[in-house]
């Protein structure tokens, strides 16, 4: 019987460089399954699309959701059961942290509205490297996206990134934080080092 592959995760709010770290592992990891939430797929792109637009932020995290559906039963499960291993820039924990930051003014508990949904069908990930920064510093590298103020950019990052170290607290086994702010090349060793001890069992 083929052993289950693993599922490892990427977090962090916008302006880490998951995207340049991603690029450094799929050279470092040619044998690993690379994937992204939102996907590529069609709702994937509805996602994007709502992102870019003014839907009703309800109506957004059900899109999300259903990306992730649809991630889960294309991708990450047949990999995870054919005993590949699969790296996923964003999941499930971006949700809980944005959409908990978003619906804020509509739920008591947004973080905890938006995790049971997910509650009986998602895949848990074994291993999620969060990257945190300064959210000044974050907004300065990739800008102010949309129609907020950089300030407001800043506080919302700031309540995103308050709600992934919550996530971190409940699950410390989980995660392992990393900080953003170091040099790329420093960020870049630490990444590869955790990955290797993990799938060595170390």
């Amino acid at each position: 019987m083929v052993s289950k592959g693993k599922l490892i995760t990427l977090e962090g709010i916008d302006g880490t460089g998951k995207s340049s770290i991603t690029k450094m592992l799929q050279n470092k990891f040619p044998e690993i399954i690379f994937t992204r939430e939102p996907t590529h797929n069609w709702i994937g792109k509805a996602v994007k699309t709502s992102i870019e637009s003014d839907t009703d932020p309800l109506a957004e995290l059900f899109l999300f959701v259903a990306d992730h559906a649809e991630h889960i039963a294309r991708v990450i499960k047949p990999a995870i059961e054919e005993g590949k291993n699969v790296i996923s820039d964003r999941y499930s924990d971006s949700r809980y942290a944005y959409q908990g930051a978003t619906l804020s003014n509509i739920f008591d508990d947004a973080m905890e509205f938006v995790m049971g949904i997910h509650k009986g069908w998602t895949v848990v990930p074994d291993l999620t490297i969060l990257f945190i920064i300064d959210p000044a510093i974050a907004v300065s590298r990739c800008g102010v996206r949309g129609e907020k103020t950089k300030f407001e950019k800043i506080e919302f990052l700031k309540t995103v990134q308050r709600n992934f170290l919550k996530l971190a607290e409940r699950e410390p086994g989980r995660f392992v934080i990393i900080d953003a702010g170091d040099e790329l090349a420093s960020v870049e060793c630490q990444v590869e080092s955790v990955i290797k001890k993990f799938l060595n069992n170390e």
